[in-house]
């Protein structure tokens, strides 16, 4: 007989080692490529939060020094405001749209955009109008800052109707000098805020030359209203909504009554030039606006300061109403409020669904418009605010070292 050769057996894939280091090569081959998307993965970690501390750090001087210079140029302009109290509030209304631009560039620097959808409401932005909006998240109120910096003298010329919690931000001090509107919200405080509100109204709206009111009459914010919203409609046989909630009557109601004026008016697409020689005073158009945020996922004030979520295009859609369409009875302003909440709730299911808001009724194609904003602008507004940042801090300083 012949006897076999007896070979060993080879060694399985897993253990074969690597020439130089001994260790089986599929696992060094793992390790590595581990490694390697662990190391890169870190490296994008730590310059993003390099980035969000830088801006955060930016944010935080910018308010000091925009801020202060604001308070500090009112105080020294008080001999204007005796003597021609027009100018005054004209020159504050200049500055605050600059703060406005100041907050819109830290979305804008960030690649957050606004695209618009529906009517033109630039055409009417000489006239005086209520603007009604869907609240989803702080982010809302940054993303109206920067849709509306091109629409004239808006900005300078609108008044705020916000949650009382803004008064105790950056800005609180602001929109309280401003002459803004902080609602509290909840059953025990509501019958005095409305008369609050309309006390305000009555005082400020018109000493201070203002045009439009931006207003969220849901109330609060949707992930936290939404649920007691759906379970309100289902005891009173209301409509079921998702993507927004049933807006509240009472601030919409003391607006309309306390500000509009009895005239009839034009169309919303009226030429400027038109706009501009209409010179009556009263309230003229309620503008229902609808802010839809891809995928549903709002932008909060976090993300819009320190930048970590990746560019998104905001989108916002418009609908202008004549006043005199709008009804001034209680019963028949809730059914025209509830009606138009139901058209939001249809917009931004087609909006998720298809990426776009739907035509105008009567157009078969919908058409949008990209928001710019000019970077030399904006590059322009933050210089002056440090500069006058610089400016406040020498004339304060060398007071104070004359006075000691």
């Amino acid at each position: 007989w012949r006897r076999k050769a007896v070979l060993p057996p080879a060694p399985p894939a897993e253990s074969v080692t690597h020439r130089d280091t001994g260790a089986p090569q599929g696992l060094l081959t793992f390790v590595t490529g581990k490694m390697a998307i662990t190391a890169d993965s870190t490296g994008k970690m730590g310059f993003l939060i390099l980035r969000m501390a830088f801006r955060f750090a930016f944010m935080v001087v910018n308010n000091m020094v925009a801020i202060t210079s604001y308070v500090l140029y009112l105080i020294a302009l008080q001999p204007v405001r005796v003597i021609d109290r027009k100018l005054f509030w004209y020159i504050e209304g200049v500055m605050f749209k600059w703060l406005l631009a100041m907050v819109a560039s830290w979305g804008w620097a960030a690649g957050y955009t606004v695209v618009e959808w529906g009517d033109n409401v630039h055409s009417i932005s000489e006239d005086e109008a209520v603007m009604l909006v869907n609240h989803q998240s702080t982010g809302d109120v940054c993303t109206l800052m920067m849709c509306l910096q091109d629409k004239g003298t808006v900005v300078r010329q609108m008044m705020w109707l916000m949650d009382h919690i803004f008064k105790y931000t950056n800005f609180g001090i602001v929109s309280l000098v401003h002459g803004d509107f902080f609602i509290r919200q909840g059953k025990a405080y509501r019958d005095q805020q409305l008369v609050l509100l309309k006390d305000h109204l009555e005082k400020y709206y018109r000493s201070r030359d203002r045009k439009w009111i931006i207003l969220f009459p849901e109330g609060g914010f949707l992930r936290k209203r939404r649920e007691t919203s759906q379970l309100y409609a289902k005891k009173n046989s209301l409509p079921h909504l998702t993507h927004v909630t049933l807006p509240r009557l009472g601030a919409t109601q003391v607006i309309l009554n306390t500000l509009l004026a009895q005239q009839q008016n034009g169309t919303p697409t009226a030429g400027i030039t038109e706009v501009k020689e209409r010179k009556q005073k009263g309230l003229q158009w309620v503008i229902d606006a609808t802010i839809g945020y891809p995928n549903a996922h709002p932008i909060d004030i976090q993300t819009w300061i320190l930048g970590y979520r990746q560019p998104t295009v905001t989108h916002v859609y418009y609908r202008i109403y004549p006043i005199k369409d709008v009804p001034m009875e209680t019963e028949a302003l809730t059914d025209w409020l509830y009606k138009r909440f139901v058209e939001k709730e249809d917009l931004l299911a087609h909006f998720y669904e298809t990426g776009a808001f739907p035509p105008l009724k009567g157009q078969s194609k919908t058409s949008s418009r990209q928001m710019t904003l000019s970077n030399t602008w904006l590059f322009l507004v933050q210089s002056l605010a440090f500069l006058s940042g610089y400016m406040w801090y020498c004339l304060l300083q060398y007071f104070y070292q004359s006075l000691f």
